[in-house]
């Protein structure tokens, strides 16, 4: 059994679909934390801006299938920044169980990767038709 497709939709609903719900519950309990951060990073708190795009937007759009594969890289930069602004201290880190720290962080990020470089797939509202997706 070869069923690509149904590989791409099942990575899009597990990488798309639970980073919203940080997205959500940053939208409800505020992300202003982040905004902090930036500027401790000499960048600029506007930037804070993305966060609703990054976790939210972008994640609809790859659970959906529409414009998968920017929306897939919007999610892996925002890892990756998310990585440098709040979990450098633990890139080399285990933890206690004997674990990577950075799990949850390197799935988001190698996941949005991966739709990136896949696509949307058949199982899409694209219908995986397009660079885009």
């Amino acid at each position: 059994m070869n069923n690509n497709d149904l590989g791409k939709l099942l990575l899009r609903l597990c990488v798309g679909g639970l980073m919203m719900f940080h997205g959500v519950h940053k939208l409800i309990h505020g992300y202003g934390f982040i905004g902090a951060k930036l500027k401790a990073a000499g960048l600029p708190e506007l930037l804070v801006a993305g966060v609703p795009i990054g976790e939210v937007v972008a994640p609809m759009l790859i659970v959906l299938g529409l414009y998968t594969r920017p929306a897939a890289l919007i999610e892996a930069v925002l890892m990756a920044m998310a990585v440098w602004l709040v979990h450098m201290g633990q890139l080399t880190a285990l933890t206690e169980q004997g674990g990577y720290a950075l799990e949850l962080q390197a799935f988001y990020f190698l996941g949005s990767l991966a739709v990136f470089f896949l696509g949307a797939g058949r199982y899409s509202m694209s219908r995986g038709v397009g660079q885009w997706n």
